[in-house]
């Protein structure tokens, strides 16, 4: 009797453990995200709810990646796609409840939704958040802010799991909170908060709300393919003023361009590849750093691979 070798498997999606929610691999991912362009995700997992992506993070091989993502309103996906487990925070985790002058949200809850919630309970001081466009998970990675607040300026504490697979609550003291960053590693995921209001008029909340929209639409390409402010501002200084200064505004690569209504915008014009827009972001860091000096930081997130230029592939 002839035995053969059994030949062990080489896609990842064999290699995980179970899960409850939504599997699949070689996903697509640039219709997901807000510039519209990227690479498959190698395997995209939707948990359905923190307890399943709890127990999938303990049970994975330990050299496996996995990667965020929300609405991917401030993301930039390479041409590539991603390598390893993307997990999309859905459903599961949008949840949003009110407590008092406490909003309790899941990672997964939109930014405005937030916003709205607290409006609706009459609970003042989150209507920024009404003008950040992401979800409370993205908001929490990047200390997100706008119109004079910052995530740490309203967060009473966070959740996350740890690489292990454990649910920890933590500070915003333990968080590390500055301007546009948390200290806590990338390999802790989001999956909750609570921020802290006070008690507020619904009429002058939703007049201040009111406000911030009508100033996005005055200032941002928001109805654009694009994905929010691009550079975080450096020190003593505006972004967009340093870019506008150096001549960027309008300029084009490929499919990409510097916003013309905001110069800290990239949008994809037309048929953009996700090369496009990091190459003119680059282009944009070089000639600011050429003229001023200075070196402007992405806020952008950019995830993934590029794609080999000769034989398209990842």
């Amino acid at each position: 009797m002839i035995m053969t070798a059994r030949k062990e498997s080489t896609r990842l999606l064999d290699r995980l453990p179970p899960v409850r929610g939504r599997i699949a691999e070689n996903a697509p991912l640039a219709a997901s995200t807000w510039f519209r362009v990227g690479g498959p995700a190698e395997v995209l997992f939707r948990p359905v709810d923190a307890r399943d992506l709890a127990a999938f993070i303990a049970a994975k091989p330990a050299d496996v990646p996995v990667t965020v993502i929300g609405v991917a309103s401030n993301l930039l996906i390479r041409d590539g796609g991603i390598p390893g487990v993307v997990v999309r925070l859905g459903r599961g985790f949008a949840e949003i409840t009110v407590v008092g002058t406490d909003i309790v949200a899941g990672a997964g809850a939109l930014d405005l939704n937030v916003a709205l919630t607290a409006r609706e309970a009459g609970i003042t001081g989150l209507e920024f958040l009404s003008g950040i466009p992401g979800t409370v998970g993205g908001g929490l990675r990047m200390n997100a802010g706008a119109y004079g607040s910052e995530f740490k300026d309203v967060l009473v504490e966070a959740q996350a799991i740890d690489p292990a697979g454990a649910l920890r609550t933590l500070t915003p003291d333990e968080l590390g909170l500055s301007y546009r960053h948390t200290s806590l590693p990338e390999d802790w995921i989001f999956v909750g908060a609570r921020f802290r209001g006070r008690s507020g008029d619904k009429d002058a909340i939703a007049k201040r709300m009111g406000e911030i929209q009508a100033a996005r639409e005055a200032s941002q390409p928001i109805r654009a393919r694009t994905g929010g402010s691009t550079f975080a501002n450096p020190p003593g200084h505006k972004a967009w003023e340093l870019i506008d200064r150096a001549g960027c505004r309008g300029l084009l690569r490929g499919g990409a361009q510097v916003s013309d209504k905001h110069a800290n915008f990239l949008v994809n014009a037309g048929n953009a590849t996700a090369a496009d827009l990091e190459g003119l972001g680059e282009e944009v860091r070089r000639r600011v750093h050429q003229q001023f000096g200075i070196t402007l930081e992405w806020e952008i997130r950019r995830v993934g691979k590029p794609l080999d230029p000769i034989r398209g592939v990842a």
